[in-house]
């Protein structure tokens, strides 16, 4: 059997030979190393995810903190770190061949004190502006980006049959990091939380001690990286060929799909603490206020779309990606509409009355429960959508070249790489939904909140519908004529 042969030329961690579709090689010690890097490049991503959404939760505390910015500002704070992480995926992707995986979860990690600490300074100081603010979010965005370099990583470690499970642990592991962020951050900057079972603090809110605890977290994976984790020097690939992929129309049509499933799941995470405290909460009586407060539920929504991610690996990976992902589509068609019967109960508050916002309050579990399975929809999609990536570009090789060849393994190792590349940029498109999805919420020239919640959900549900469509049309109604392969293999 043959084992990693680890390469001590250049550095103790390169492996030199990595031959995962061989069965001997991968029982024989591949699998082990293949988990370990999977384990660390988890927490690596789990807390890029967390940083990147640090101002999803926390910018609903910034007036708290006595900042008095209008809902349209605290929109706009909670979405610019999903643009600038959208834009970062393609460079990241693009990294790990160039400089190693564990080379750039180290760097990647690292990077994460810019955001942390500037986080920390600002929210220390009542007369930072708005634009410092929005500058510092921005930075956020590099959490965002190390999804992709993370599962380009992770697409070469694992052989094809099992990358869909593999991949959706990697990348429920990292979304995790969303739910964790709004779940503990009201709890360490002093704020009630966790369904009320922690009180708010009496000396009032503190952001910056989240900032710090990340800031700790960025570095403990930046040394996790350095002692665990290996690159394969079997991965080489320049710009000119990765970029081949932006040319394939494959790429784009499942980068639509992707925002619909990963575009929802980062946007309504990132939004989902704001649209509480707007629709069905007001500050009087302090501490806690009217109504539903934020704090409590805020990060049930990303939670569920976390766990059941890699269920959508492992459905793709049974009955077929295309399947799996329609079934994913059409739930989500149903219980949006669900949201938006739900929305259209609710009543304007924009005096912040007390009696309105227990009103309101009380269409909340339904609300709640109707998005909670839009979450789940979108977990198991982003799972299913990512199992048909590296399988097209796999089908793509296999009818190319005879099997049993050179050109085979050849073609193979080539679909590989580019499958890799296509992840980078099929989730950078789809992050973009991410920033589009909190503006929808807070359009400008819609004077009402509600009704701009009420114009957003609608547009979402007519692109699921689409991506329904897409997705039936083009993987399921002749799957084999268009790509080499029967529906259940998608």
């Amino acid at each position: 059997m043959s084992t990693p042969a680890i390469n001590t030329r250049r550095t103790r961690r390169w492996i030199e030979d990595w031959r995962p579709e061989d069965a001997d090689f991968w029982e024989g010690g591949g699998r082990s190393v293949a988990r370990r890097n999977l384990v660390w490049s988890i927490f690596a991503e789990h807390v890029g995810f967390s940083v990147w959404l640090i101002w999803s939760v926390s910018s609903a505390f910034l007036l708290a903190q006595g900042f008095a910015f209008s809902p349209q500002q605290l929109f706009l704070l909670v979405a610019l770190p999903n643009l600038v992480g959208s834009l970062l995926r393609l460079p990241y992707t693009f990294a790990v061949p160039r400089f190693g995986g564990r080379n750039w979860t180290i760097v990647s990690g690292a990077m994460l004190l810019v955001p942390t600490l500037l986080f920390a300074r600002a929210v220390q100081d009542p007369t930072t502006p708005y634009w410092v603010f929005c500058l510092i979010a921005a930075t956020a965005g590099v959490g965002g980006g190390n999804f992709a370099s993370s599962m380009a990583n992770i697409n070469f470690f694992y052989p094809s049959d099992k990358k869909g499970a593999a991949l959706g642990l990697n990348a429920a592991g990292g979304n995790l990091g969303v739910s964790l962020i709004q779940l503990l951050l009201p709890v360490m900057v002093g704020g009630a939380g966790i369904f009320g079972l922690v009180q708010a603090s009496d000396s009032g809110i503190h952001l910056e001690r989240a900032a710090y605890a990340y800031a700790g977290l960025a570095l403990l994976a930046t040394a996790a990286a350095w002692l665990w984790m290996d690159n394969l020097a079997t991965v080489t690939s320049s710009p000119r060929e990765q970029l081949q992929v932006v040319r394939q129309r494959q790429t784009w049509l499942l980068s639509l799909l992707y925002i619909g499933t990963f575009g929802s799941f980062i946007g309504y995470s990132a939004a989902m603490p704001l649209l509480i405290r707007l629709n069905f909460w007001v500050p009087e009586p302090a501490p806690l206020g009217t109504g539903i407060y934020f704090a409590f539920y805020a990060f049930l929504g990303a939670g569920v779309g976390s766990l059941t991610r890699p269920f959508g690996g492992w459905m793709a990976d049974r009955w077929g990606g295309a399947r799996v992902t329609l079934a994913s589509f059409v739930a989500m068609v149903v219980f949006t509409l669900g949201v938006l019967w739900t929305v259209n109960q609710l009543t304007p508050n924009p005096g912040a009355d007390p009696a309105v916002a227990t009103a309101n309050a009380a269409w909340f579990p339904l609300f709640l429960g109707f998005f909670l399975c839009i979450f789940a929809a979108t977990g198991i999609g982003n799972g299913s959508v990512y199992k048909m990536i590296p399988a097209l570009w796999k089908a793509s090789a296999e009818r190319a070249t005879a099997p049993g060849t050179p050109e085979r393994a050849a073609a193979l190792t080539t679909a590989t790489r580019q499958s890799s590349s296509a992840l980078g940029v099929i989730g950078a498109v789809g992050a973009v939904g991410g920033f589009l999805v909190p503006l929808a919420f807070a359009a400008p020239w819609v004077d009402d909140p509600l009704a701009a919640t009420r114009a957003a959900f609608t547009v979402f549900t007519a692109y699921y519908v689409g991506c329904a469509a897409l997705t039936w049309a083009l993987y399921l109604r002749r799957p084999v004529r268009a790509h080499g392969l029967a529906a259940a293999e998608i």
